[in-house]
């Protein structure tokens, strides 16, 4: 018995095989998908994960909540440590608690224990650096293992979501995938077809693969720091507290690490409340950083970092997004602007754009070649970001996939493939 495991920047999915067919597991609460997140509850002495652990860390539970894991594959933090009540706990083992989660949840379905998972990965973990590249699924391959899983295989994620699309086809086709997650943006060109269901060696029928580490934390990460931030003191300056002092614009650093899910945890510690009042104390506008100070003191940066994400969302279907920010400040609230954010993600569109163009370069085919666009991953649900899709192969029939849903079933057919269902 073999599973695939889609361990996602934003959520996470598990597929296998069922009466014959590819299906997903139901991980929470009657749900095939579940946010990648993990809380220590210092008080009960409990792990959670998920929607559970995000309610407990809203709830004013004591604690330490973790997002966005993923995205320490490929860094030097992947070999660090974090504090979590009174003792360090590396990454890796933080990782593996929750792919372990995952396998647990499998096995209570199935039945029985699994041995064998086939791992979704992006095409890179490191932009165009193979050492770092291959350095990082070695991590996650150790994860793994230390998860639980004896024999553990790869599959690149748009080939993943290629083999899901593939069964819902009646000719062949030359489809161009597009799966923007969290972390990542992956392409890849590939023959699909009836026939070709099934095979182990379907080399010949890719005909390039490629990614940029663009995502939805990135886009993220600029409506808060454009949008959100302002309101703590981001961009403004220090003031002169003798005659000839230098004005100077406040730091940056605290601002961003706020805004990057996974780099809020580095700010829950003395050394960084201590440089986030330093700042205070040169600050021109001292009442906006009173908030960033407030927001670090009660280790609230990921429910900020959360609720930006949701105004994000509603920013796909709506031109604004109000925020109410009372837990920083009473009556605080944040507008965010749908045109701005537009503007605001301008370059992070053109790199994905581009890099499709490269894809199809790599393949050695033209645009107007492709018979179908296949659209997975939550950040196709930005309107902009999902027209640059189109802009880059406008003759291709577009299909919209499961948002979260399409790599898991993929690799769970991989997974069968591989290892027999």
């Amino acid at each position: 018995m073999a599973i695939g495991i889609d361990f996602g920047t934003s959520n996470s999915a598990v597929g296998f095989f069922k009466d014959d067919s590819p299906c997903l597991v139901e991980l929470e609460d009657k749900r095939q998908t579940i946010p990648s997140a993990i809380f220590y509850d210092t008080e009960e002495n409990a792990i959670l994960f998920g929607n559970e652990a995000i309610s407990f860390y809203m709830g004013g539970c004591e604690g330490r909540l973790l997002r966005s894991l993923k995205s320490i594959l490929g860094s030097a933090l992947i070999n660090e440590s974090t504090e979590i009540g009174y003792k360090n706990i590396f990454f890796k083992d933080i990782i593996a608690s929750f792919i372990q989660h995952l396998k647990n949840k499998a096995e209570s379905t199935v039945g029985y224990a699994v041995d064998n998972v086939v791992m979704g990965r992006p095409v890179w973990f490191v932009d165009s650096d193979e050492q770092a590249d291959s350095l990082a699924q070695g991590h996650l391959e150790e994860i793994a293992r230390k998860a639980g899983f004896r024999n553990v295989v790869f599959q690149y994620e748009p080939i993943a979501a290629a083999l899901d699309y593939e069964q819902s086809i009646n000719k062949e086709e030359l489809a161009l995938i597009v799966d923007i997650g969290g972390g990542t943006s992956d392409f890849s060109v590939i023959r699909v077809s009836p026939d070709r269901r099934g095979k182990i060696d379907r080399k010949q029928d890719i005909l390039a693969n490629t990614g940029v580490h663009i995502g939805g934390t990135d886009f993220d990460l600029k409506l808060s720091l454009e949008q959100i931030m302002p309101l703590f003191g981001y961009r403004t300056q220090t003031r002169s507290l003798f005659p000839g002092d230098a004005i100077l614009d406040l730091p940056p650093t605290y601002y961003r690490e706020l805004a990057t899910w996974h780099k809020i945890v580095f700010l829950y510690n003395n050394r960084a409340l201590q440089g986030v009042k330093n700042i205070h104390y040169h600050a021109e506008k001292r009442g906006l950083v009173d908030r960033l100070v407030r927001i670090i003191q009660k280790q609230e940066g990921h429910r900020l970092a959360s609720d930006v994400e949701a105004a994000k969302i509603v920013l796909s279907e709506s031109d604004a997004a109000s925020l109410s920010l009372s837990y920083v400040e009473k009556e605080l609230r944040a507008s965010v602007s749908r045109k701005k954010f537009e503007g605001d993600i301008e370059r992070e569109k053109e790199g994905i754009f581009l890099k499709i163009k490269e894809c199809l370069n790599m393949a050695g085919v033209s645009s107007s070649k492709i018979h179908t666009l296949f659209m997975t991953g939550g950040s196709t649900a930005i309107p902009l970001i999902a027209q640059a899709c189109r802009n880059a192969a406008p003759s291709a029939r577009m299909v919209a996939g499961s948002r979260f849903g399409s790599v898991g079933m993929g690799l769970a057919i991989d997974a069968g493939i591989k290892f027999g269902k």
